[in-house]
């Protein structure tokens, strides 16, 4: 099993009061390039091939930005990880049904009780 050293950073999650005011700020100040906006609370940017999700603090990420590792074995990742201590909130599960792939994600808290979380694109 490749060790996450390995693993791109597919995503980070950056969470925001206002989702709106964020997406203005990153696309109009910044000049980060826009991809789409998923319904009012989700807007996603790529910054050099890195996707930026800016989106409420809610749930589980409340009060902390997300870094998405890209896995390629999301079931075989989390046992690994579980071995060695990782404290998982969640088991792998789809999140969401693409035209092209199934995205799979489960996520952890690292030791300083950050939320981080594995990433599978399945096609």
């Amino acid at each position: 099993m490749p060790a996450l050293s390995d693993a791109r950073i597919g995503q980070i999650a950056i969470v925001c009061t206002d989702v709106a005011r964020a997406r203005d700020f990153y696309r109009d100040a910044l000049g980060v390039r826009h991809l789409f906006d998923a319904g009012p609370n989700l807007s996603f940017f790529d910054c050099g091939g890195v996707r930026l999700m800016l989106s409420p603090a809610e749930g589980e990420a409340a009060g902390t930005s997300v870094l998405y590792f890209f896995v390629s074995d999301i079931e075989g990742q989390t046992r690994e990880l579980t071995g060695k201590g990782v404290r998982f909130i969640d088991e792998p599960h789809m999140i969401a049904k693409m035209p092209d792939h199934e995205l799979w994600l489960a996520e952890f808290r690292d030791s300083e009780n950050n939320v981080l979380a594995l990433m599978e694109e399945r096609r």
